[in-house]
């Protein structure tokens, strides 16, 4: 038995300890905002947070998140991760939205270890990540204003 938190809530699964983190859960517990991508941790669109550190979930096998803390692009809310919500919304990052969920997840952690990240920690904590529509100069306009929105 694997127990663990998603989303604040305490779970328990009782499967294949190999079964990837992102298969559980977007066919078992519905939650469909983290993507699939690719399925080799190569893109990022199924970016969650593992104990607050970006992870890719296609690649984490069930058996690594025992007593762990998950949180999904559903169960964000720390104040960096409002802070990118509401700049993504307000400089219309977003084109598709395929790859949102997980440059929002990765964004939202690099703000909350880092508020003000130069070129370089952007650059760092978003590489891997691929956007189809190549909104990567929205995507980095977002980040640094919600570093200010974060500041106040």
């Amino acid at each position: 038995m694997i127990e663990f938190t998603l989303n604040g809530t305490a779970v328990r699964y009782a499967g294949d300890a190999e079964m990837p983190l992102l298969w559980w859960l977007r066919d078992i517990q519905k939650a469909t905002g983290t993507k699939y991508g690719c399925g080799i941790a190569a893109c990022g669109a199924c970016t969650v947070h593992l104990n607050g550190a970006p992870v890719r979930s296609c690649s984490m096998p069930m058996s690594a998140v025992a007593g762990a803390s998950v949180v999904t692009i559903e169960g964000v809310a720390t104040p960096a991760a409002k802070a990118v919500q509401a700049a993504w919304q307000e400089l219309d990052v977003v084109q598709c939205g395929y790859c949102q969920s997980g440059q929002v997840m990765s964004a939202a952690a690099l703000l909350a270890s880092n508020p003000e990240p130069t070129d370089a920690d952007f650059d760092a904590a978003m590489s891997g990540h691929i956007c189809r529509c190549a909104t990567y100069v929205r995507i980095r306009a977002g980040v640094k204003r919600a570093s200010e929105l974060l500041r106040g």
